[in-house]
Parts: structure tokens; C-alpha cells; sequence
């Protein structure tokens, strides 16, 4: 349970139900490492297929038997190729079983790896490449191999390189280069001479893998995690979800990035069935998987919801009055009976749980309805109709997205962390699912409020600074002393750099990022989070980013939704062609976003805009998202920076 030893302060050793769900789980508390996973999978597992691509260069399917006998032999091949214990190999390339079978390859004999993905520019690659000291390269192409351009003096660094698809290309590099087929070629000569890898030291504490940080600014900092902070997690996220033998699951996420990773090493050592896709694919695979299990980003589920919603505005009028009635129902209902469960952000009393109780029960015969007739052909058609569990994790999940998949059949279970803690620091349970919080800490977890200035412990419910300690914390920035030291203390506090208030039982609510608070000329912060999620809400907005630093007040870039957009337009009487017409839109478009912004509880009266501009969207292709769907505010703001001045130009 927790144990509150100052007045921010959760030591959280696991609650009686965590602890019950743990005992459902497997035992893996005697591994010291990752790589001894897969011999027990094969073995429990056999032919049940592990992990599907149908949409990689090689389609494959592999089994739970061919996976451990597949990292075996990459084992024996690197072995071969000079790797030993310690030793740092670059790994850049998409989703694929065969990134997996080369990451467990190197651990197996005794490596770590250093992550990227393929489509990351090619001179932050070449960054990581001379950073993490890396002494072998698996690359996913040849045409990547070539793009990286290395001289003489890297190639020096280097003993091999691997090709994971396709042939190796023309030019010989100075080093052996082996693809894929040829490198397990090699490593089951090896093991068919008699020469089986030996184990690598059992030590817990020993170096896994270096990610960088995708770096919404700044140069990425390499961040070692050691086979004790992954197996942390694969100990303990079953205290949130339940997976069984035979699962399906789809993954949309990269493999590199640590939220993926650790979903993924713990589903497989679930037996789950894990299907490689891509935000192209994603819709029709999940018709195709029909998925049980679906772990993404908050972007991801804002794209379902839109699509819900685009589908609906194509429908008969009397249907979409029929649908939405429904679902203002299901949601007046979901949130009454959380105000009656106490799964809130305010403590409810007595009297008001039992009025909630009240309106919820006056609700649930229609609710119980739509349930039965409505919700299961809308799940249907945006999950596949058999999602068991859905989890959200890499940045905050507004609340409205939250309310409508509560209110379709599908309970959001939303995780918080970093890639400094393995990631996983949080999550809801789902008999504790309380929307609006990142959830209690895994068991072993501790969490500290503190001041943002003075660094002094704050009360439970004020707002500070987050700092986490635990088994998922890595020790420090690699090679990187003075960034180590700005972001932990002695004692292994982290500073995760997030603002965030802890809740009697636990829970924690973050409230943004310190680094993303906007500072108004008047020395008001603002904290842009919360009113961003407030104003993407709005049916005639895609995508916003607050702006504001150093000036009086607010403004904000939308993306727009175009049809919504025309037909707001229309509404308030504005002739789109023209000008004048235009910049109207722009004035009647901020005062809506600015009665969407007063409708916000609590609030306050410098959360309001001066003014917005259209702009392009934020997206991947142009280096406006992260990988995980991040916005990178800093390039955003390079970008738009015209539109930011028109916002603030005298009229």
C-alpha cells in the first residue's frame, strides 16, 4: 500500500488488489536478464505464433519456438563477429520480428544495443553512432547503409555491419557485412560446431540498451537502461492489465521507443500475438486482427474519435440525432456513476456520491440499451469489436477522448512516464480507474511533489514538481555527467521535469510540462496543456498549440478541420472568398475558442486568447511530431513564426 512519508511523498509497495493481480501472473522474478526469457516462451509456447509482419519488406510470421532458436543463432553470429560483454551496437530500423530477434541476439551474448529508427535524420544517426561508442552496426536497409555516408574514421570504429532486409548493396564496406539470411546462416554453423554462446554475467545492473531521447528540442541525450529497469516492468505492468495466451495485439508504435518496448517484451512473455502494422495500415488491420489488446498514444485515439465522428456527420439526420443522443446519455451516465465511485479529481461527500448514484441509475436502462444495440457496432468498426483492453500512454489524454471510449464499452487505462524510467513510473487499474490521472505507481514506485523554485515537499493536492525514484530509474545520461547531475539527486530522485499534484489514494495528476509553461508579460504561468485539450475538443479543431511567452496574453495555432471549418463559416454569415471575410473568421473563431476556454472549471481570466491563426498541420513527414506523436514546439514555432506575428500585430 502507500505509505505517505511526508506529506508529497508515496512509497507504494502495491495495493491488496495489485498484489493479487501479480499472483495471477508468471513468475519472473528469478531472471537477471531479458535474454533468459526465451528459452521458458519457447517452451511454454512452441508453435503458437509470436510475432506477424504483413507489412514488411519480407512478410513473416514467427513462432514462439522459431523466435528462441532465431536469437540463439544472432547470437552466435555476433559472438562471432566480436561481440562480447559490454560491448555497443547501433540498431536502426522500423518494427519487424527481425529487430526484435537482432535485439535479443546481442543481449544474448552479453551486448547492448543503441536504438533508433530508420527514418530519423541521418546526421542525428550518425550522432548516436559516435556517441554510444558502437562497435557493430544492424542497419534495416542497405539504401540506410548508404545514406549514412561514413568515413574513414568511423568505419574504423566498426567490426561488421548487418543488413536486416533485402541484399547488402553495392560498395564493399571496409568491414564484413552480412544480411540478415547470412548472419543466421552463420550463427547455426556456429551452434551446429559445438560452439554454444556462453551466458552472459548474471548482474542485473548490467547495460541493455541506450535510447536516446526523441528530443521535442535540443540534441538527443543517450539514456542506458539496464536489464534490472526493463525487468522491473515486465515484473510489474500486470497490475494493470491481464493478458492471455493467444491474445491479439497490434502494434503501431516504434519497437525502439522505450513505451513500445516494454509493452512488448511483457505481452510476448504473455503469450500474446503481436502484429507489426503502420498508422497507414493501422485501420485495416485492426478489421483484419480484430485485436484484443491496443497500445498507442493519445493521438491515436483522437484519430479514432475524429473518424467516429466524421462517420457520423455522413449520416441520415435522424440517425445522428439517434447516436448522439445516445452517447450524451452514456457519458452523463459514466461520469455520474464515477462521481458515485469516488473516481474522480474532487472527493466527492457522501450526499453528493448518493445523488450521483441517483442520476446514474436514472440513466443506465438507456445506457443498457445503446450497450447492447449501439456500442457494439461502433466498436466494430473502429477497433475490430474484440478490444479487451486499451492503454494510452506518451503525454496526456484529454478528457473528452477519455469520456467517449468510456462511454462506447471501452475503458482507456492510461500510463505515465519516461524514457529515463523504463518508461513506465504510473498507470490506472482498471478497478481504479479514475479519468484525469495518470493512475497510482507500480509497485516498488516512490513519487515526490516538490516545489518548482524552492525544491521544498508541497501537501497532498498541491501542484510541484514530479520526481520518481525506483527499479525502472535509470542511473544517469550516458557520458553525459552535468545533465546526470541537473536531473538526479544522490538518493535517486528524478527530476522528470513534469508539474503534477498527488491525490489522497495515491494517484497523480500531472498538470504539464515545467519546460512548456508559458510565462505572460505580466509573469502569469500558464500551464498549456489543459487548455490545448480543451480547445482540440471542439469539432472545428484538429490540432492547436498555444503560444504567448513574454507577451500579454495567449494566442494559439489551429489546424483546422476544413469541412467544419466551411460550414462554421457559412453559419456566421462570412463569405469565404474574400479577405476581409477571412481575417472576420479569424475574430469568430477566437471568441469561440475563448468561450470553450471560460467553460473550462476553474477557469481564469488570463486563459484567454488574443487571437489564433490557420496554419499547416503538425505532422511526421514534416518534422513537426516525434515518433510517438509528440508536437515539437520549438520547430512549430520556427515554422509559423509569421502567423505567431500576425496573431500579435496592432489592428
Amino acid at each position: 500500500m502507500a505509505r505517505a512519508a511526508s506529506p508529497a511523498e508515496i512509497h507504494w509497495s502495491g495495493s491488496r488488489r495489485d498484489h493479487q493481480a501479480l499472483a495471477r501472473r508468471a513468475d519472473w522474478s528469478g531472471l537477471t536478464g531479458l535474454e533468459q526469457l526465451w528459452p521458458v516462451l519457447a517452451e511454454r509456447h512452441g508453435d503458437a505464433i509470436a510475432l506477424e509482419a504483413p507489412h514488411a519488406a519480407t512478410p513473416e510470421q514467427v513462432s514462439y519456438r522459431q523466435l528462441h532458436q532465431r536469437i540463439e543463432q544472432a547470437a552466435a553470429a555476433f559472438a562471432g563477429l566480436g561481440v562480447a560483454a559490454g560491448d555497443v551496437v547501433a540498431l536502426f530500423a522500423e518494427n519487424s520480428p527481425r529487430w526484435l530477434q537482432a535485439d535479443q541476439g546481442l543481449m544474448r551474448a552479453g551486448g547492448a544495443d543503441a536504438v533508433r529508427g530508420s527514418a530519423a535524420p541521418v546526421e542525428e544517426l550518425r550522432y548516436i553512432l559516435e556517441d554510444s561508442g558502437a562497435v557493430g552496426l544492424v542497419v534495416e536497409s542497405a539504401r540506410l547503409l548508404a545514406a549514412l555516408a561514413l568515413d574513414g574514421e568511423r568505419w574504423a570504429r566498426l567490426r561488421f555491419v548487418v543488413v536486416l532486409e533485402g541484399e547488402q548493396g553495392e560498395g564493399v564496406p571496409p568491414v564484413p557485412c552480412l544480411g540478415w539470411g547470412d548472419l543466421l546462416e552463420r550463427g547455426a554453423a556456429a551452434l551446429a560446431s559445438g560452439s554454444p554462446v556462453p551466458p552472459p554475467p548474471g548482474d542485473g545492473a548490467r547495460l541493455a540498451t541506450i535510447l536516446y531521447t526523441s528530443g521535442t528540442t535540443g540534441q538527443p541525450k543517450g539514456v542506458p537502461l539496464s536489464h534490472a529497469n526493463l525487468l522491473h516492468q515486465l515484473r510489474h505492468l500486470g497490475v494493470a492489465v491481464a493478458p492471455r495466451p493467444g491474445d491479439r495485439v497490434v502494434s503501431v508504435l516504434p519497437i525502439w521507443h522505450s513505451y513500445e518496448r516494454s509493452a512488448e517484451y511483457f505481452l510476448l512473455a504473455c503469450g500474446c500475438r503481436q502484429t507489426y502494422t503502420t498508422l497507414k495500415q493501422l485501420r485495416a488491420d485492426l478489421q483484419r486482427v480484430r485485436p484484443h489488446y491496443l497500445i498507442s498514444v493519445p493521438r491515436l485515439w483522437e484519430a479514432l474519435l475524429s473518424g467516429f465522428d466524421d462517420a457520423l456527420a455522413a449520416m441520415p439526420a435522424s440517425r445522428q440525432r439517434l447516436l448522439r443522443a445516445a452517447l450524451a446519455n452514456s457519458r452523463a451516465y459514466g461520469q455520474r456513476r464515477r462521481q458515485a465511485l469516488d473516481l474522480t479529481l474532487t472527493p466527492e461527500a457522501l450526499p453528493g456520491r448518493l445523488g450521483a448514484a441517483a442520476q446514474a441509475l436514472l440513466r443506465w436502462p438507456l445506457h443498457r440499451l445503446a450497450a447492447a444495440l449501439l456500442w457494439p457496432k461502433v466498436r466494430q468498426q473502429l477497433v475490430g469489436g474484440r478490444l479487451r483492453t486499451a492503454i494510452s500512454g506518451g503525454g496526456a489524454l484529454a478528457l473528452h477522448v477519455d469520456g467517449f471510449f468510456e462511454a462506447i464499452g471501452i475503458a482507456l487505462l492510461v500510463g505515465y512516464g519516461l524514457t529515463e524510467t523504463s518508461p513506465v513510473l504510473t498507470c490506472r487499474r482498471s478497478w481504479s480507474n479514475r479519468r484525469g490521472s495518470a493512475g497510482q505507481p507500480l509497485p516498488a514506485t516512490s513519487l515526490r511533489i516538490v516545489d518548482p523554485d524552492t525544491g521544498a515537499l508541497l501537501a497532498i493536492g498541491e501542484r510541484g514538481r514530479v520526481l520518481a525514484c525506483g527499479p525502472q530509474v535509470m542511473a544517469g545520461y550516458w557520458r553525459k555527467p552535468e545533465a546526470t547531475a541537473a536531473v538526479l539527486d544522490g538518493e535517486g530522485w528524478f527530476d522528470t521535469g513534469d508539474l503534477g499534484q498527488l491525490l489522497p489514494d495515491g494517484s497523480l495528476v500531472l498538470t504539464g510540462r515545467a519546460k512548456d509553461t508559458i510565462v505572460l508579460s505580466s509573469g502569469e504561468n500558464i500551464e498549456p496543456g489543459p487548455l490545448e485539450e480543451a480547445l482540440v475538443a471542439s469539432p472545428l479543431i484538429e490540432q492547436v498549440m498555444l503560444v504567448g511567452q513574454d507577451r500579454k496574453q495567449l494566442g494559439a495555432l489551429l489546424v483546422p478541420r476544413a469541412e467544419a471549418l466551411a460550414a462554421f463559416a457559412v453559419a456566421a454569415g462570412l463569405a469565404p472568398a474574400s479577405a476581409p471575410a477571412e481575417a472576420a473568421l479569424l475574430r469568430v473563431l477566437t471568441r469561440e475558442c475563448n468561450r470553450l476556454l471560460a467553460a473550462r472549471p476553474g477557469s481564469r481570466p488570463d486563459e484567454r486568447l488574443a487571437g489564433v491563426a490557420l496554419v499547416e498541420p503538425f505532422t511526421l513527414d514534416n518534422g513537426l511530431l516525434t515518433q510517438t506523436l509528440k508536437q515539437r514546439r520549438d520547430r512549430i514555432v520556427a515554422r509559423d513564426g509569421e502567423a505567431i506575428a500576425a496573431i500579435y500585430a496592432p489592428r
